[in-house]
């Protein structure tokens, strides 16, 4: 049985929302990396902890259960993890879907701040124009596709891909099932 689930997908695709609504489902503490990732800024996601910092926060939250959903990318950072993955969700997403979800989601959370005269209006069109590269971009140092792909393709555990244009709930019964 699985008791260790990873999901990743690009941004938009619902990652945060298919994690928590599993953890909800299955009563297993959820955990976002972006809360490792990222030192809690105003404007939020400006300053990466260092990689030693975000990954010894990461193992310390992990190690309180034996069971537990990790959502978000850890290529590149979070390899130390790999091993301790039973099973890893890939979501995947048309581009337009991803992006209208992105943007809606930064309206709600941000309101005026991301229009055009608001004050993360800049920080906000470059994040969509990255999230836009996703399927394009090689392997360097951006997310993209092809490096999730090369990622995953090296992982010893079980690999479920799953359409994010499915609702939240078949998404949630499709990751129970695997369970």
């Amino acid at each position: 049985m699985a008791q260790r689930i990873h999901i990743l997908g690009a941004s938009g695709c619902g990652v945060t929302t298919l994690g928590r609504a599993v953890a909800d489902s299955s009563a297993w503490p959820y955990h976002d990396t972006d809360d490792f990732y990222w030192q809690p800024t105003d404007p939020p996601f400006r300053a990466k902890r260092p990689p030693h910092d975000r990954l010894r926060r990461l193992f310390d939250a992990l190690m309180t259960s034996e069971r537990w959903i990790l959502g978000g990318a850890l290529d590149g950072w979070g390899d130390a993890l790999i091993g301790r993955f039973d099973l890893v969700v890939f979501l995947e997403a048309p581009t337009d879907l991803r992006l209208a979800r992105l943007r809606n989601r930064e309206q709600l959370r941000f309101g005026d701040r991301v229009a055009d005269r608001g004050d993360m209006h800049e920080h906000h069109e470059r994040f969509i124009a990255w999230a836009d590269a996703y399927e394009t971009v090689s392997t360097g140092a951006n997310r993209s596709r092809a490096r999730h792909e090369a990622w995953l393709s090296e992982l010893p555990c079980r690999i479920l891909r799953l359409d994010a244009r499915q609702s939240i709930e078949s998404l949630s019964r499709d990751v129970q099932a695997a369970l």
